[in-house]
């Protein structure tokens, strides 16, 4: 089965403006607080990753026609049938009807301050050289990905120039699909809008995405 991310529409026409929400607007329905506080207690109990996580939303299939918070609780859902922990008909019945499973953690409310303080660092120490320096010109990897991954659309294929070298951090596309952190050089690249969008009047931008070293080669 072909993997399809609904979520990368970055550089996308036809998706209509941008409309800006006031500072401090997090919540437009009483239920989304609810939602949120729902992934944040299972993500912390371990039985998944953000990058997993990230992966069950975006691969929803009416991503589309779903508000932000939906897709959070669509892909909650998605991932708590997949791991057996609910069944479907206690998502028809909207209550417990069998034992819990057990799981690694529980975030107790005392604790949910400091958790969302601390984050989940993905910073690693250096194990290997960088291969690439800042200035250096490279190339994104163009070929399709059948998996979860954060190098957008827009830029694939496309030739940027490294800005800057943020470290080793945790490979989204390798944590997504089960198989640890694998670390991974990550950069800052920078592109000219005229690479991206040759044939859109220009203006006077550029546009710089983080980018692990495994999505790039000499250009």
């Amino acid at each position: 089965m072909t993997y399809a991310s609904h979520a990368d529409l970055g550089g996308q026409p036809r998706h209509g403006a941008v409309t800006p929400e006031a500072e401090g607007d997090h919540f437009h329905a009483p239920w989304e607080p609810r939602a949120l506080a729902l992934t944040l207690a299972m993500g912390a109990t371990g039985a998944w990753n953000i990058d997993m996580s990230r992966a069950a939303r975006e691969t929803l299939a009416d991503y589309a026609q779903l508000t932000y918070y939906q897709i959070w609780l669509g892909a909650l859902e998605k991932l708590l049938l997949e791991r057996g922990l609910v069944d479907a008909a206690e998502l028809a019945a909207g209550r417990m009807r069998k034992a819990p499973q057990p799981v690694a953690r529980v975030l107790h409310a005392e604790n949910v301050a400091a958790a969302l303080a601390f984050g989940s660092p993905t910073l690693r120490p250096a194990a290997t050289p960088a291969r690439f320096a800042v200035g250096a010109r490279v190339r994104m990897r163009a070929a399709p990905v059948e998996h979860h991954t954060r190098l957008p659309g827009y830029v694939r294929g496309r030739v940027g120039t490294i800005e800057r070298v943020h470290g080793m951090h945790v490979y989204a596309d390798a944590h997504a699909q089960g198989r640890g952190d694998a670390p991974q050089w990550l950069y800052n690249v920078a592109f000219e809008e005229a690479e991206l969008w040759p044939d859109r009047p220009p203006q006077g931008t550029r546009v710089a995405v983080d980018a692990w070293e495994p999505y790039l080669e000499p250009a």
